[in-house]
């Protein structure tokens, strides 16, 4: 277990493998943990980093507020502590995915290129279960159970601060980052599971005249987490992306490992 103070605050994180950096960022459930697949075959060749946000896992759960811009000032703090090399690629989900597409918008010279799984755009992409009235968010959350098989995240989720929940989902509501990504410097790949009760897949026009650094893809038979529903298939969609040009036309999800799942 690693761990650092930024802005007097404990940031847990966790490290694999040698080589060109690589940081996974986390959504609203569970910590760094269900990025391990990932990171175990990407350790590789890479050295990756994956944290936890102030208010979920093991970081500090009392550092307030818990918005996509202290989370982007957390994520600067820790590439420049680290002394983690530029440019980066960032792998984020959902909320992560969120802050990963703020981060490259606001430091585009540290980002080499963004895989946004799960990134909600504009606030009807975001389950209403979360916005309703009455029982906490994280209640509603899990009211139609999108961890329901995934053991590990349930018992993460119980560990999360419920206000970290709270706070973040409102702040991603009032993040458009759809008008901006067609100011992104850098490559994006936007991943979506077709099955995802928590965000919602966006109309594949969003993505026209925005260039063929601008690539959207949607994984059959995922829910939320494609990255564990399909780890074979998802792990290879994220080495030819940090392999492949900035010209994202030729990525594709590879038909033998579907094949291998089923």
């Amino acid at each position: 277990m690693s761990a650092l103070v930024l802005a007097d605050s404990v940031v847990h994180y966790e490290y694999y493998g040698r080589g060109r950096p690589l940081i996974f960022i986390h959504g609203w459930l569970g910590s760094w943990r269900y990025w391990v697949p990932a990171m175990d075959v990407l350790s590789e060749d890479y050295r990756v980093y994956a944290l936890d946000l102030w208010g979920f896992g093991d970081s500090d759960k009392s550092r307030h507020p818990f918005t996509v811009d202290s989370y982007v000032a957390l994520l600067r703090a820790f590439i420049a502590e680290l002394g983690i090399l530029a440019p980066v690629p960032l792998v984020g989900h959902a909320l992560g995915a969120t802050v990963a597409v703020a981060f490259a918008l606001q430091y585009p010279d540290v980002v080499g290129r963004v895989m946004a799984v799960s990134l909600p755009l504009g606030n009807s992409a975001i389950n209403k279960r979360l916005l309703s009235g009455g029982s906490s968010v994280l209640d509603r959350m899990l009211g139609r159970s999108p961890t329901a098989g995934y053991a590990d995240i349930e018992q993460e989720v119980s560990r999360t601060a419920p206000a970290a929940i709270q706070q973040s989902v409102d702040s991603v509501i009032g993040t458009d980052l759809q008008p901006g990504l067609k100011d992104l410097s850098v490559p994006l790949l936007a991943v979506y599971g077709e099955l995802d009760s928590v965000v919602s897949t966006p109309d594949g026009t969003v993505f026209d005249g925005l260039g063929q650094s601008r690539r959207m893809l949607v994984m059959p038979e995922c829910r939320h987490f494609p990255m564990l529903d399909r780890s074979s298939q998802f792990n290879r969609l994220l080495q030819d992306f940090l392999k492949v040009s900035d010209d994202l036309s030729s990525l594709e999800l590879k038909v033998e490992w579907q094949r291998r799942l089923r």
